[in-house]
């Protein structure tokens, strides 16, 4: 009884909550009216009219320079607003102002409803959690798996265009990557194991060749230091390549050595680990290597061994999405559709590749009809030419930023170190690979160039809601930002308009200068101009109040008498 009691008194409190902020939020338009109607009964005492007077008596004083520094100081003012909100809304994409606004002022003018909240407080944090969980691990940045050689690729690049092809923020990520891969415990004990730790944490590229060379003048046999030069220093894939198999040599020896031992613990564990990950990392370049030389069917075999690894490094390189590029560029498509029926059904994590390869393979059975403009033209489709379109749908829902590097809309760069899912560097990664590949299928781009834009219509708000796949995270574009370099421009989607307070603070900015001048050159005609402006802005004011002196009585006493 006494239960029932309390929950009776707490839901009478809650419902006189409920009331006051409904009172709050909607009876302020009669408190304001009540307000106006009180000031008005007291116009008298208060002397109203007399100070309006003196007011005006004291503006028409005033000389047109006052003015000029009052339109200039507004203008100066409504100028730094403007800069600040472009700034801000540049760097973290949205409107300071607005920002204050929804997050400050919004609770205040409209409350939550705390009746729905609670009945509804499991649903929707169940909700919320289930579409965290899969925007948060979307939002993390990833391994490239077709990344570049630095000395060979990235330099060079540099050495022609004069442009830095890569952040530092992505390189710091990649010697993140390879103290986690290269190193263990036991590393400290021995002296050229501890000089690789110092070279992956340096910034300089000479340093971490220098420490590189000389780990190998104190152990011949430290496959890290060949793989920091085979990366950073050879010159061309072919010498990579050499590097490469001279440390496969010596990191297979490490590796027969860490077996053979007898003890067991965590440090020889960690050792052993290393000494795996090192083995995978270097038979990974190899493949590669042979791609990029054109052994097509070696690189393949390769990377087929690696797929078969069950290391935990793997859950890293996504050895398979590198297996894929290489069986298209052997047009093997009945592989490649092997490949994706075991990889592309959620025991992976989703990529770019995989969705829009998958999409290619659906497009190719059709992409005959569509290479003429003839077959572009309104008919009726058949059930393979959907199935194509829905793939293609399926594929920009989930990274929606790869049509405009595919049909090249969209200046390329070179490929990042990592990159972040559905975002513009996975995107610059998969186009700068994969369009070869769409190029070779004639009316593959066609059909693309014609259908890819309808996606938007099944996802009007894909921050909000997906067709497909989860919502599009709203997380991209700052990791774009930091990951790709300063010379390209990152994609944002969806496509924001200028906020309003950015355009109103520069109609404001502008339209007070303009007074400002124009006071300065022409004081007599602009004080005409105020006037009569004034004048016409006081004509429905004055028809009011007289309309109000003839209805209401002139005072409160008078009223109070009548009743």
């Amino acid at each position: 009884m006494l239960t029932s009691s309390s929950a009776m008194i707490l839901i009478h409190l809650r419902n006189f909550k409920n009331w006051i902020v409904w009172s709050w939020t909607y009876l302020w338009a009669i408190w304001f009216l009540l307000v106006v109607f009180l000031i008005y009964y007291l116009r008298g005492p208060l002397k109203i009219s007399e100070n309006i007077g003196m007011a005006t008596m004291f503006l028409s004083t005033l000389t047109p320079k006052f003015y000029v520094a009052l339109t200039g100081t507004s203008s100066l003012i409504s100028g730094l607003i403007l800069i600040f909100e472009w700034w801000y809304y540049r760097k973290y994409g949205t409107s300071f102002i607005e920002q204050v606004s929804l997050n400050h002022l919004g609770p205040l003018l409209g409350p939550p409803d705390y009746s729905a909240a609670a009945n509804g407080e499991i649903i929707g944090s169940a909700a919320t959690t289930n579409q965290s969980q899969p925007n948060s691990s979307e939002c993390k940045v990833w391994r490239n798996p077709l990344n570049l050689f630095r000395g060979a690729e990235y330099v060079r690049y540099f050495n022609s265009t004069r442009k830095e092809p890569l952040t530092f923020y992505d390189m710091n990520l990649s010697a993140q990557d390879h103290q986690t891969f290269f190193t263990c415990d036991s590393d400290s004990s021995k002296p050229e194991y501890a000089i690789m730790q110092t070279a992956w944490r340096e910034r300089n590229t000479q340093e971490r060749i220098k420490g590189a060379k000389a780990a190998i003048e104190k152990n011949p046999d430290c496959a890290t230091a060949y793989i920091l030069l085979a990366e950073e220093e050879a010159p061309t894939i072919a010498d990579s390549e050499k590097l490469l198999k001279v440390a496969l040599k010596a990191a297979e020896s490490n590796l027969k050595k860490s077996q053979m031992s007898q003890s067991h613990g965590p440090i020889t564990d960690s050792l052993h680990r290393r000494d795996v990950n090192v083995l995978i990392y270097i038979k990974r370049r190899l493949a590669m290597c042979a791609r990029r030389l054109g052994r097509l069917k070696e690189a393949v075999k390769m990377f087929r061994d690696l797929t078969k690894e069950v290391q935990p490094i793997m859950s890293v390189l996504h050895v398979h999405e590198n297996l894929l590029e290489g069986l298209l560029e052997m047009q093997a498509y009945a592989d490649v559709q092997a490949v994706l029926a075991k990889y592309d059904d959620g025991s992976v994590p989703r990529s770019a590749a995989l969705c829009y390869t998958s999409a290619l393979l659906k497009v190719r059975q059709v992409s005959e009809k569509f290479v003429t403009e003839s077959g572009l033209i309104k008919r009726s489709l058949s059930s393979g030419e959907m199935t194509a379109i829905e793939a293609i749908h399926r594929a920009v829902e989930y990274n929606p930023h790869v049509p405009k590097y595919l049909l090249e809309l969209k200046s390329m760069v070179f490929p990042p170190e990592h990159l972040l899912k559905r975002g513009d560097s996975e995107a610059v990664a998969y186009a700068f690979f994969h369009l070869p590949h769409w190029k070779r299928v004639d009316g593959a781009l066609q059909l693309l160039a014609c259908t890819w834009e309808g996606t938007f219509a099944s996802i009007p708000r894909p921050l909000e809601k997906g067709n497909l796949f989860f919502p599009y995270p709203p997380c991209t574009e700052c990791p774009d930002r930091e990951i790709l370099p300063a010379h390209h421009e990152v994609s944002v989607f969806p496509e924001r308009e200028t906020p309003f307070f950015i355009m109103f603070t520069a109609g404001l900015c502008t339209f007070t200068a303009i007074i400002a001048f124009l006071t300065h050159q022409y004081p007599d005609h602009m004080a005409v101009i105020a006037k009569t402006g004034v004048g016409w802005l006081s004509l429905p004011i004055l028809y009011i109040l007289d309309k109000a002196e003839t209805l209401l009585p002139s005072s409160l006493t008078q009223m109070l008498s009548r009743v």
